[in-house]
């Protein structure tokens, strides 16, 4: 059983930062994925970001890319979504979620993912 953990998020203006943490704190699986999702109300879940425990290849999501940093610590246990020059548009429920393996067609599907956090609350104040 995978168990993520999401916590950092909060409100902050437009503009501003927020860093998103992701703690696994069972598996030890390292040739899976581990991605951010983020949610609005009345919109479909969208990718957001992914990274590939062992070998860090990353994807973003076309609305994020170049203001959002998907990363892992050392040990792997932790996945970071470091978000920058935040927009009022990125305000939704960001979700963490971790794949069964490695085989994935595509990284910033939902449906690839078996594993999810409970959600963290990011608000953007114009």
């Amino acid at each position: 059983q995978v168990k993520l953990v999401e916590s950092g998020g909060g409100s902050v203006q437009a503009g501003g930062s927020l860093r998103l943490s992701c703690e696994d704190r069972l598996s030890t699986e390292r040739n899976r994925y581990l991605a951010w999702f983020r949610q609005a109300p009345g919109k479909e879940r969208e990718g957001v970001a992914s990274v590939h425990l062992a070998g860090g290849v990353t994807d973003y999501g076309d609305s994020v890319k170049g203001r959002f940093t998907i990363s892992r610590d050392n040990f792997q246990s932790t996945v970071y979504l470091q978000m920058d020059a935040l927009k009022p548009e990125d305000t939704a429920v960001y979700y963490c979620a971790a794949s069964r393996d490695s085989r994935l067609r595509n990284r910033l599907n939902q449906h690839e993912y078996a594993y999810w956090g409970q959600g963290t609350q990011v608000t953007v104040t114009a």
